[in-house]
């Protein structure tokens, strides 16, 4: 089983639509039993009393654009913010970020990537970059794209 955790700031744009939409292709690839997917997020800004926020309505609003979220494997309602830990590290096989930053805050929470687990959704392009943060840009079809492109990638450098 391949397991990857996918890191935003907040964990209520980024890294949760990466995540759903990754469900929503391995689902549809029927693959999904080879995976575990996850997200978090490298602040506590969104987590208030241990309980963490809802996906931003924009964001749920863009994933139920492209039809994700109608299987029980997809269905992101549930999701709460959560902060990645330091055990992350060491139980999951790829920690794939949103931006530059995201790797930097990731590794003071887990430690040195000294196994080259953290990279970013992108750096699987043929155009590595970032993925503009929406919250800010208030574009989330573009965040989207950006994350769709990321992931055929990915899934692509895995050999599926």
């Amino acid at each position: 089983m391949i397991k990857v955790l996918f890191i935003c700031h907040g964990n209520i744009c980024r890294s949760p639509m990466a995540e759903f939409m990754m469900k929503d292709m391995v689902e549809k690839m029927g693959i999904k039993d080879d995976f575990y997917i996850a997200s978090a997020a490298t602040s506590t800004e969104e987590i208030w009393n241990g309980t963490g926020s809802t996906v931003y309505p924009p964001a749920q609003a863009e994933l139920k654009r492209h039809g994700i979220g109608k299987t029980a494997y997809t269905d992101f309602s549930s999701k709460r913010a959560v902060q990645v830990t330091k055990a992350d590290y060491g139980y999951y096989d790829y920690i794939l970020c949103a931006e530059s930053w995201n790797i930097k805050n990731t590794t003071r929470i887990t430690g040195p990537d000294t196994e080259g687990k953290i990279k970013r959704v992108l750096d699987f392009s043929d155009h590595p970059r970032d993925i503009a943060d929406p919250w800010y840009t208030g574009v989330f079809d573009k965040t989207y794209k950006d994350i769709d492109e990321g992931l055929k990638c990915f899934l692509k450098y895995l050999g599926y």
